[in-house]
């Protein structure tokens, strides 16, 4: 029977492998899990797919709006090995070689279909003209040279670019079995065996319908996490497609929930953008060649250059790490010398030295388009303000922190690697009796992405520890769990799943915030305001006041201590408890309502790791002023944690890092 509001219809499906998600890795996976289905039937196996996504594949995830580059293409000039070595140096010196490895072997693979399914990519011709996308020229697996913007990106024309990837997707794993506008906000652990997930329950956003899956095998995709911070521009983030703002943490929390490990969650990226409009300016730095001034004209990163002595190795790599060039710009904005610009003005005029006057208005009208691609906020503060990037310097600044573990930052959850690459398979290290017992020793348990919880796998921004996958290596690593799932189900194809929780009991949980406002609406004459319930809408910008002053957003300049993380934590504990209290007076609030409870646990892994860390492994992204410093010594680890869901309580500890690539050539 068709559900009501506040009295859903209850719909359960039971498959084999379930797809949450429908990003980068979602397409991957769905492209790729095909002929493995097939080669697991020949075995006696015939395993039933879904996919489910929140919003609609064909523009979902963090692509959703286009892209104009694909920032990891190894090709021919590098290989796996330097592609994991400028991931850790870029991280500080703690990520997993082994991922990285592995992906850097496997992405240009991803790259290549993406051509093959008719995305318009940059080439140089024999004469090293650019050709931006135009037909005819030789595909980068027969050799086509790419339009590189610095060593591991190629430029694109992006504005489809998730649509080329959705629709190979979509035809690949067939439209019958994949379910859209379906919001999963929660997995459900085995009935038999507490360390197993057997389910996932969601509900539609656009009817009163909620549903309950059981599988097997899951690949839990769901992206990173934005807007647990206040936005540095008021207001500006919630129009955003880039960074989405439908990432609501929901990969980690969930994970964390059914038992997960996660890794490096203190790690968070703050990227310089454009002023207000938050545009993107790797292509500025790496096509043009521009540089960032102070307000005096002064190039700071030669004129600080010094202060990387004090981050050794890391400060003396041939390219400093992301949060070190971070670290430099704040140093001039706090001493008096914003603010800090682009110049832009000078890199177009040196266009001139080496280019036409044509070719740099071709340049130039493929800059100017990048940002209605990608960031159409930015074209519109630039078309607001009167500027003209040719004659016109442009204002630079650090966003809000984000939490990405497939752009340039590394949290996540700890996930399985490949067996063949060298990775250790104990711990050995004088914390190691600090690791619960029920966890795997080492970083692979036999399948590619399985979390430390059986059957519950993770790709692109839920696997922690490695970083820099972007778009291309996001759907890469989809791909290889997929893979991994189907051998899972095949070796497991005797289980039969158990909920731990009933239906009932699920349903009623997931539809507790239309209960709060149904029961309590009429109280008062505004709906907004009543003692009863709060909107999800004022929760959020509490959460984000909450972090952004005492867990190092930007009213702090990214600084924090032991005693302002014991107010945040005090501040949070009371917040939950306001949560449960959230109102949804229609679906799309409950959709909001969900996301918080997702993003407030995010924030909390988020803080109580930074608590745990006590040094300031990332200055740039935030500072412990506590421990503000990089020891090299005592934290040279993965800082690791489980959440207990009943007792709501974490557990944080170290795991030894191990470099298995040489990272001696990263240095000058």
């Amino acid at each position: 029977m068709a559900g009501e509001f506040g009295n859903p219809e209850v719909i359960e499906e039971e498959v084999d492998i379930l797809l949450i998600g429908g990003g980068m890795g979602a397409c991957g996976a769905a492209y790729e899990i095909g002929p493995w289905l097939d080669a697991a039937k020949k075995q006696g196996v015939d395993l039933k797919v879904k996919l489910v996504d929140k919003a609609a594949m064909d523009r979902s995830g963090a692509v959703a709006q286009g892209l104009s580059a694909i920032n990891t293409y190894i090709g021919t000039e590098q290989d796996p090995a330097d592609y994991a070595r400028m991931v850790s140096n870029d991280l500080m010196g703690i990520t997993r070689d082994d991922l990285a490895y592995d992906l850097g072997r496997h992405v240009d693979e991803s790259v290549h279909l993406f051509e093959e399914w008719g995305l318009p990519i940059w080439k140089l011709d024999e004469n090293g003209e650019r050709h931006d996308g135009s037909k005819g020229m030789t595909p980068l697996k027969d050799g086509g040279k790419p339009v590189r913007s610095g060593k591991w990106q190629i430029m694109i024309n992006g504005e489809s670019y998730k649509w080329i990837v959705a629709e190979a997707a979509k035809k690949a794993l067939g439209t019958e079995r994949i379910q859209e506008r379906v919001f999963i906000v929660k997995l459900v652990n085995d009935k038999n065996d507490k360390n197993r997930v057997a389910g996932a329950v969601g509900f539609s956003v656009r009817e009163d319908q909620v549903f309950v899956y059981k599988f097997k095998a899951c690949l839990l995709v769901a992206g990173g996490c934005v807007n647990i911070f206040r936005p540095r521009s008021v207001g500006e983030g919630t129009g955003r497609a880039w960074y989405p703002v439908w990432n609501a943490g929901s990969t980690y929390s969930m994970a964390a929930e059914a038992g997960a490990e996660l890794t490096m969650m203190e790690n968070r990226f703050v990227p310089a953008r454009f002023k207000d409009g938050y545009g993107p300016v790797g292509a500025w730095f790496l096509l043009f060649k521009a540089k960032a001034t102070n307000a005096f004209g002064e190039v700071y990163m030669e004129t600080n250059k010094e202060l990387l002595n004090d981050f050794p190795p890391y400060g003396q790599a041939k390219v400093p790490a992301s949060c070190l060039r971070n670290h430099l710009m704040m140093k001039e904005m706090r001493e008096g010398r914003g603010p800090i610009w682009m110049d832009t003005v000078t890199a177009l005029g040196k266009l001139a030295e080496t280019m036409t006057p044509k070719e740099i208005k071709h340049l130039e009208a493929e800059a100017w388009e990048d940002f209605l691609d990608m960031c159409i906020g930015q074209a519109g503060v630039w078309a607001g303000e009167n500027i003209e990037p040719e004659k016109k310097n442009s204002e630079l600044m650090p966003t809000e922190p984000y939490l990405l573990g497939s752009h340039s930052g590394c949290c996540g959850i700890w996930a399985s690697g490949p067996t063949d690459v060298g990775a250790p398979t104990s711990e050995d290290h004088p914390d190691a009796d600090k690791i619960p017992a029920h966890l795997p020793k080492g970083w692979n348990w036999g399948y590619r992405g399985m979390t430390t919880v059986e059957g519950l796998f993770t790709a692109a921004d839920g696997v922690g520890a490695s970083g820099h996958k972007f778009s291309s290596g996001s759907h890469a690593e989809g791909r290889l769990a997929a893979k991994a799932m189907v051998q899972f189900c095949i070796d497991n194809k005797d289980h039969k799943p158990e909920l731990e929780d009933s239906v009932d009991d699920l349903v009623a949980e997931i539809y507790q915030p239309v209960r709060n406002y149904l029961e309590h609406k009429d109280y008062t004459t505004a709906i907004d305001v009543n003692p009863n319930y709060i909107t999800p809408k004022m929760l959020q910008f509490r959460l984000q006041k909450i972090m952004d002053e005492y867990v190092a957003g930007v009213a702090t300049m990214y600084q924090t201590n032991a005693h302002m993380m014991e107010v945040a934590e005090a501040k949070l504990e009371m917040l939950k408890e306001d949560a449960d209290k959230m109102r949804a007076k229609d679906l799309h609030e409950l959709l909001r309502a969900w996301e918080n409870y997702h993003r407030i646990l995010t924030a909390e892994a988020h803080m109580k790791h930074i608590q745990f860390r006590t040094e300031s492994r990332y200055p740039g992204f935030y500072y412990r002023m506590d421990h503000n410093y990089v020891d090299e010594e005592n934290w040279k680890c993965f800082g690791n944690s489980i959440y207990d869901k009943k007792t709501k309580t974490w557990t944080n500890f170290k795991r030894a890092h191990v470099d298995l690539v040489d990272k001696s050539k990263l240095f000058k």
